[in-house]
């Protein structure tokens, strides 16, 4: 180092965190707001059987407390052009045959859109509320 340098202070990692938590973030946190289409609550009441009622509206519960970071098993990304910005909701951790599909559309706010059945028992039904989502 030159004599005319002054050695630089190292940040540590405590001021790397404050400094991260001084960024303000665009999403206000839970609780979210979880709304359905009214086309998907007529989804619901026709195609949900009763055993499966409660394992949903606990999937709806956990979309309204955890948000944008409901990952994998309970929460997935639609795959395919058609399905771009759409995840699906997976009741019992993916065990469920019911998918709620729905999407963001403010950053404190979800829309269910769609309710098919999973895609490895019925493809065509998964398609077609992709398509309706």
């Amino acid at each position: 180092m030159s004599p005319d340098r002054k050695p630089r202070k190292r940040r540590g990692a405590g001021a790397r965190r404050q400094a991260l938590r001084a960024v303000p973030s665009a999403d206000p946190g839970p609780p979210y707001n979880v709304l359905w289409h009214p086309e998907a609550v007529a989804e619901r009441e026709a195609s949900w059987p009763a055993d499966e009622i409660a394992a949903i509206e606990h999937a709806v519960e956990k979309l309204r407390q955890i948000g944008p970071r409901l990952r994998h098993p309970h929460s997935s990304a639609v795959q395919g052009e058609t399905g771009r910005a759409l995840r699906e909701l997976r009741p019992r951790a993916g065990r469920s045959r019911w998918r709620p599909i729905y999407r963001r559309v403010r950053p404190d706010t979800f829309v269910i859109l769609a309710v098919g059945q999973e895609a490895q028992i019925d493809q065509a039904g998964f398609q077609s509320a992709v398509v309706r989502a």
